[in-house]
C-alpha cells in the first residue's frame, strides 16, 4: 500500500515536531497560534540563551495567554489533518463529477424568450 503524500504546509509541522521533540500537542497549539516552524530555531535557543525558555514551555505558556486553556480540546495529529483534507477534496471532487454527469434539462421551446 502506498504511503499517504502529506502535503508541503503539513510536511514542515512534522520535520518540526521530530527536530525539536514537539508532542502532538504543542504542535497543534503552535499551529493555533500562528507560529511559523522555520522560525523554531531562534525560539529554541535556551542552552545558549539561559534566560530564554526550552521551546515546549514557551509554546504551552504562549497558548495559555491567548486561550486561557492548558491545552486545545481536541487534539488532531498532522497525518490525521492531512486525512481530513484529503477526504474533504475526494468529496468535493465526487459531487462535482455527479453535478457533471446528471442530465442537463433543456428549457421548452415554447416558454423561451427568444424572438419568433
Amino acid at each position: 500500500m502506498n504511503k499517504p503524500v502529506i502535503p508541503a504546509d503539513l510536511a514542515v509541522w512534522i520535520d518540526a515536531r521530530q527536530r525539536f521533540r514537539l508532542s502532538h500537542v504543542q504542535v497543534q497549539m503552535a499551529r493555533e497560534l500562528g507560529l511559523n516552524p522555520k522560525k523554531f530555531g531562534k525560539l529554541d535557543n535556551h542552552k545558549q540563551e539561559p534566560w530564554k525558555a526550552p521551546l515546549p514551555e514557551f509554546i504551552e505558556h504562549c497558548y495559555w495567554k491567548r486561550f486561557k486553556m492548558e491545552r486545545p480540546e481536541v487534539v488532531r495529529t498532522i497525518e490525521e489533518v492531512a486525512a481530513a483534507r484529503r477526504a474533504k477534496k475526494l468529496a468535493q471532487k465526487e459531487r462535482k463529477d455527479a453535478r457533471r454527469t446528471q442530465p442537463v434539462s433543456e428549457p421548452d421551446a415554447e416558454g423561451s424568450d427568444i424572438g419568433p
